[in-house]
This record gives structure tokens, C-alpha cells and sequence, in this order.
């Protein structure tokens, strides 16, 4: 099935009352467990690679992404996933991604706009949606509200015109990782973005927030959720339950691919993209 991108996923989303998960993934293992979840569920998938270390083998990992993408019976993004910088965008449009996000929330305001709109006007004649963030969304294992830079609703209309973004990573009170404590989504500062953006919505740090928040959060509007942790703690989980006698390369790839799979399919039924 040919690529799809975010803009062919997510608009409905918000009308429709569902969410299109992002699994991110960072070996070829993983990568399969998610499609395969993608194929079991016959559900139209965002499979998405980060801007981390591994991404200097982006030029054997993108092959492999962008042929399981099109062998799928499913429609799949291939999207980057918090791209630091223009040069990565830049590879990963040429290494034929379909969507991409930069990330500069990390900037003062008017270079995060700046930026932003910079890669939007490079992405935009090819075709391909960018996602970009606005207000910060840290590290679970740091989680302190009490700094928290949550996105502003206001400045959320401008940062949209400013750049043309397609979808916009929000900060509400989520973060990356495992989470020091529970996780407290600002409801007030969601419905306020929600009244003012009519562009996707996008939740980043899903994995450790609540079943009955990702169906609040969805109902509010947020069209695409992010998920990383909580697959690599499935993953690790079915490892720890090899027996000595059983543990072997086979037994560990097998354990790590039915683990991404089986945590991808839970998702998929809880964000409600099994409806559509």
C-alpha cells in the first residue's frame, strides 16, 4: 500500500472521537511487533523513528521502514519523531519519510517559530505535514509541575499561523518516560488549546497515563499519541520470563517483537482506531 502522511490520519480524528497511535520503535524487532499489531488490527498505524543515537544507521533503518510500510495491507506513516535539528529533517525527507516533526521547544519562542516555519517551507512543496511542539513536554523521571512549561493557548494560535504546522505537539502535563509519580494532564489548558487550534492535536509521553485519562484526553480532541516506554517495558517483562535454559537470540527476539506487538493492539483498542 503506498505511504500515507499525517494529513491523510489524523483531521478526522478529533471529529470521530479517536486517536491514531505513534509507536516509536528503535531496532528492526521492534519495528515488526508494531506492524504486525498494524496488521492483526487491520488499523492505519504511524510507525515513527527518533532522533536519538541509533539514528546514525538511518540509512539501514529507513529501507527497512519504508518496505514495511509499503508491503503493509494497512496505511502507514513513516515519521520522524523529534528531529533536533534541520539537517535531520533533511535526511529523513530524503530517505523518503512521509511526515516529520522538529522539535525546537527547547528554544525561546520566536526560534522555535522561526525554525519551525523554516521546515515547513522546505517540506511543504514535497508534499510531506510537519508536526512541531510548543511549551515542553521533559522527562518523566524529572516530573515536577512546579516548572512544568505547559503550551500557551494563546500563543498556540500564533505559533499555527506563524508556521503552517500541520499538527502540534501540546504540553499538558505529560512526559517522556517512565514517570516519577502520577502523571496530572491540565484538562483547563487542553480544552483551551482544543477551542482555539483546529489542527491535530498530538500527545507526546503517553506511556504511564491512565486508561480512563488517554479516553478523556481523546474525547477533548487530541488526534495522535505517542508510545515508546510502555512497549519496551512489555518487551522487558516477557524477557525476564525466559528460563535459563531457554534464553538464546531466538528466544530474545521473539520475546521483544510479541512484546511491542501485544502492548501496539491494547493501544489500538483503547484509542478507538480499531472504529474507523
Amino acid at each position: 500500500m503506498p505511504l500515507v502522511t499525517l494529513n491523510d490520519v489524523l483531521p478526522q480524528g478529533r471529529e470521530k472521537g479517536y486517536a491514531v497511535g505513534a509507536y516509536d520503535f528503535m531496532s528492526i524487532t521492534m519495528m515488526l511487533g508494531i506492524m504486525d499489531a498494524a496488521e492483526e488490527t487491520k488499523t492505519p498505524i504511524i510507525l515513527q523513528f527518533p532522533d536519538v543515537p541509533a539514528m546514525a544507521e538511518l540509512d539501514v533503518l529507513a529501507p527497512a521502514m519504508l518496505a514495511a510500510a509499503k508491503k503493509s495491507s494497512v496505511p502507514v506513516v513513516v515519521h520522524l519523531d523529534h528531529g533536533k535539528s534541520f539537517d535531520v529533517v533533511k535526511k529523513c525527507v530524503a530517505a523518503g519519510f512521509s511526515s516529520v516533526m522538529i522539535d525546537a521547544s527547547t528554544e525561546p519562542y520566536e526560534e522555535n517559530a522561526r525554525l519551525t516555519k523554516a521546515v515547513v517551507d522546505y517540506c511543504k512543496p514535497l508534499g510531506i505535514p510537519v508536526e512541531g511542539e510548543l511549551g515542553h513536554v521533559g522527562q518523566g523521571s524529572e516530573y515536577d509541575l512546579g516548572g512544568y512549561q505547559y503550551t500557551d493557548p494563546d500563543q498556540a494560535v500564533d505559533f499555527v499561523k506563524a508556521t503552517g504546522i500541520s499538527a502540534l505537539a501540546v504540553a499538558i502535563g505529560n512526559a517522556h518516560g517512565e514517570y516519577k509519580g502520577d502523571p496530572v494532564i491540565n484538562y483547563e489548558i487542553l480544552k483551551a488549546i482544543v477551542d482555539r487550534v483546529s489542527i491535530p492535536l498530538v500527545l507526546h509521553g503517553g506511556s504511564g497515563i491512565s486508561d480512563a485519562d488517554f479516553n478523556k484526553i481523546i474525547k477533548h480532541g487530541v488526534s495522535k499519541i505517542n508510545i515508546f516506554t510502555e512497549l519496551a517495558l512489555e518487551a522487558r517483562a516477557r524477557l525476564s520470563k525466559i528460563r535459563p535454559e531457554g534464553l538464546s537470540v531466538f528466544s530474545v527476539e521473539a520475546a521483544i517483537r510479541e512484546g511491542f506487538k501485544s502492548r501496539t493492539i491494547s493501544k489500538i483498542k483503547l484509542f478507538g482506531t480499531e472504529s474507523i
